[in-house]
């Protein structure tokens, strides 16, 4: 049996040298899927059979894994006898093994299979005990898992450790609207709440200032606009959202001007997701872009984003995916390098302020939060409705 020697996660950057305090903590949604980390590609956070990596989600330090058959399992990385993480142990690609007294654990559904201090005269049944473990599916080359809520025990978890999918919501997904296509991803840490991080991804202002750049928009380039926006509702009130409708993406960001008459649509669902999809016809050939962006909290006062991109636009130009991923890589870094001067202002829990229309997703954002913390309102959105701002 090797021991764990799993990949530990990105550490923060610090706000400025020698001090790290971020702002104020958000309250978080569980009981949903979130992105804990790549299970696909290169690199030490990729889940080989008999690998395992760490990562942390809504304050939960988990150990992922995959087993010899492939299956994958997420467990608090915890063991729950005397509380030593059970990332300093063991896995032999069937069962992970506690450092300190050597209990066994069958890692998809938690049940201990061996403490190693029992004898003959003990009536103690380690099967009776088990582990904290979560459900984890596989969607896109990430490993997504369900946190549940406190006290909610093994939720979502059928005997064996596999997700119980009629009990759960649906697994996010990337839109894909034909079987050949590229993809790239992108990542980054951020040090502020998930808040924050979120309203800052559905905020339509601040590309002309944050995102200057000769192939993307400049400051001189700011017009009006005029977007319409739609409820998004889930029977279940657990995904709600808004959409903004089809519409001709913006004139003023030089890419979109390669691709003929595209039209864009972008989705945001609760917790943390925003789908956008483009769809182009040039010269009667149609094609494509979807990407799922989400902003996941690592703790109550820090977050993740990841950007997963898939497209068959281009398709047969050559280096295409790394110059995407190239010029994605300092898009993303933009709005980590905002988000970390942000930081610094909100450790001191200033009065903030939203004004209309540009600010409006981001009060839809925090009614339909607290309609889903609380069970209780309407939603933000009772029909159609129309936006203008400038950017």
């Amino acid at each position: 049996m090797k021991p764990i020697r799993a990949a530990a996660p990105t550490p923060e950057p610090p706000l400025v040298q020698g001090e790290n305090r971020p702002g104020p903590p958000a309250e978080l949604i569980f009981g949903d899927w979130y992105p804990a980390l790549r299970t696909d590609g290169s690199g030490p956070a990729r889940l080989r059979p008999g690998g395992t990596a760490l990562a942390t989600l809504l304050g939960i330090p988990m150990l992922l894994g995959r087993k010899n058959s492939g299956a994958l399992f997420a467990m608090r990385d915890l063991c729950p006898h005397r509380g030593i993480p059970l990332s300093a142990g063991w896995f032999d690609g069937e069962t992970v093994q506690c450092k300190y007294h050597g209990w066994r654990f069958e890692p998809c559904g938690g049940q201990c299979q061996e403490i190693p201090s029992l004898t003959s005269f003990d009536g103690l049944a380690p099967t009776k005990i088990y582990a904290n473990t979560f459900p984890v599916a596989e969607r896109d080359g990430y490993a997504w898992v369900y946190v549940p809520a406190a006290g909610a025990g093994r939720a979502g978890l059928l005997p064996d450790g596999s997700p119980d999918v009629a009990a759960l919501p649906p697994v996010p997904e990337l839109p894909k609207f034909g079987p050949r296509f590229r993809s790239a991803h992108l990542q980054a840490e951020l040090p502020c709440n998930v808040d924050h991080g979120i309203i800052g991804l559905m905020d339509p202002a601040h590309g002309p200032f944050v995102h200057q750049a000769w192939w993307w928009r400049s400051a001189a380039s700011i017009h009006e606009k005029t977007k319409k926006f739609e409820p998004i509702v889930d029977p279940r009130k657990l995904n709600d959202g808004f959409r903004m409708s089809p519409h001709a993406p913006s004139s003023n960001s030089a890419p979109y001007k390669l691709l003929g008459r595209p039209v864009t649509t972008i989705d945001f669902q609760l917790p943390n997701r925003r789908f956008e999809t483009i769809v182009a016809e040039k010269n009667g050939k149609k094609s494509w872009f979807s990407s799922l962006t989400t902003v996941t909290p690592i703790t109550a006062s820090t977050c993740r984003i990841d950007v997963l991109a898939a497209w068959d636009i281009f398709y047969h130009v050559p280096l295409v995916p790394q110059i995407a991923r190239y010029f994605g890589a300092r898009f993303v870094a933009q709005d980590q390098q905002t988000m970390i001067e942000q930081a610094r202002g909100l450790r001191s829990n200033p009065a903030l302020m939203l004004i209309d229309d540009a600010d409006k997703p981001a009060k839809w954002y925090f009614a339909l939060k607290q309609r889903r913390l609380t069970g209780q309102g309407e939603h933000p959105l009772q029909g159609p409705v129309e936006l203008h701002w400038r950017s």
